[in-house]
């Protein structure tokens, strides 16, 4: 993306009447292949090139996007944020990041960017190599498939003020999903991994080898009895700024305070060397920086972007987050469980019987009193150890009063952008059948 041409639009937004103005542009490509029983089955790529353009006139502020850069189309793209901004209701925290906010110098090499580029035969060799290895484990009777992909991003941020920053990164993807079956019926399991450089990704014989291990793993699955019982979930949270500006959180009046048990740390580092969720700024170009969201229990801050920490008399924290049109939101970069002393197993010794979660789905909040319940499926242990896997169940309780039992284990795997030990959490509500 040329940065010129983005000073350039932003350039005409105030020559058309803005008082301060941003654009940000992305290029993307991308390519994935899918097989389906040592067969070819789709191969898939694309390239896309789009901008987006914020203005503010006084208080009022609109946004546009486009994926046409030629001069006639940013020009109109340019005269109807404007038009926009004039029609629309006075926001008094909106405006771009404060000058003494926004990242010095060059940002920090985090090795997000892989210049290796794949060919759809080489994505297809190794997604053949997965799933071959997960239908070769025994007790697979069926594939759903084995896929790789890549991707190449290039996003970039001007504004009014003089910033301009650019993030760069690429990402590799390999997976497979089997079908199990028995007497007792069929069940489905899958591994996949994404990560930034391809010579991180696992061998593909490695990843179709779990795929398999996981899909034989829950055959047999059971229906248990509703009870209160102990659950080992890998369960992570986040707390988001404009919830607290609205007042729909539950946890708006808890900054300071002990939230979590004593030994529950939660760090966020945007600046983890080929991170899933690196970024050496924040998407208004604020600088970012390692810090604990929650400090042995207590929640220390809130995740603000400027709207926000205005709207609370605070400093952004530089979690702003953005797409192309409209203005930012909040998100957040890496966040990892400080683990703790104890192994999965010594947790399940400790429990005796109860739990084991390794899938979530459908969850439910209630975010002015915390009340949760979610479904899952897992294993129930007895006597410490795996006794059979379970599904169709659901979990509930409130997230305040859980959040002070959790049991922190020592089994951290860094897989993705929020990472997570397993943990403890006794006299759990469980509903089965």
């Amino acid at each position: 993306m040329d940065e010129n041409l983005l000073h350039d639009v932003v350039a005409a937004a105030l020559k058309a009447g803005a008082d301060a103005a941003e654009a940000v542009a992305a290029d993307r490509q991308s390519l994935s292949v899918g097989v389906r029983l040592g067969a070819l089955e789709e191969v898939e790529r694309e390239e896309a090139r789009d901008l987006g353009l914020r203005v503010f006139i006084g208080a009022r502020q609109a946004s546009v996007s486009g994926s046409d850069f030629s001069p006639t189309a940013l020009n109109r793209l340019v005269e109807r944020a404007v038009a926009m901004a004039r029609l629309a209701p006075e926001d008094p925290y909106a405006g771009l990041a404060p000058e003494d906010r926004l990242i010095k110098g060059q940002p920090l090499d985090l090795q997000l960017f892989d210049p290796t580029e794949p060919t759809a035969d080489g994505l297809e060799e190794i997604a053949l190599a997965a799933e071959a290895a997960a239908r070769a484990v025994e007790g697979v009777s069926n594939s759903e498939g084995g896929s790789a992909s890549w991707s190449a991003s290039r996003w970039r941020l001007v504004t009014s003020g003089g910033f301009s920053g650019l993030h760069q990164a690429s990402g590799f993807y390999l997976g497979a999903s089997v079908i199990a079956a028995d007497e007792g019926g069929m069940e489905r399991g899958g591994e996949g991994r994404s990560l930034r450089w391809r010579e991180d990704l696992p061998a593909p014989e490695a990843i179709g080898a779990e795929a398999g291990r996981r899909a034989v793993a829950r055959l047999g699955a059971r229906k248990i009895a509703s009870t209160t019982a102990p659950v080992i979930s890998p369960v992570v949270g986040a707390i988001a700024g404009p919830a607290i500006a609205r007042g729909t959180s539950f946890l708006k009046d808890k900054l300071g305070k002990a939230v979590f048990a004593p030994d529950f740390s939660l760090v966020e580092d945007p600046h983890r060397l080929r991170g899933l969720g690196s970024s050496p700024f924040d998407d208004e170009g604020v600088a970012n920086q390692r810090r604990s969201l929650i400090d042995q229990g207590v929640l220390t801050t809130w995740l603000l972007n400027c709207s926000s920490a205005r709207q609370l008399g605070l400093e952004t924290t530089g979690h702003a987050s953005r797409g192309l049109a409209g203005a930012p939101g909040v998100g957040t970069t890496n966040l990892t469980v400080t683990p703790g002393a104890l192994t999965k197993a010594q947790l399940m010794a400790q429990a005796g019987e109860g739990l084991l979660v390794t899938s979530m789905f459908g969850p439910s909040l209630n975010p002015n009193n915390g009340d949760w319940s979610v479904g899952v499926s897992g294993f129930w242990f007895e006597g410490g150890e795996l006794a059979y896997p379970v599904t169709e169940i659901t979990v509930a309780g409130n997230l305040l009063e859980l959040y002070q039992r959790l049991v922190i284990g020592s089994d951290l795997e860094l897989r993705g952008s929020a990472n997570s030990p397993s943990l403890l959490i006794d006299a759990v509500a469980i509903a089965g059948r």
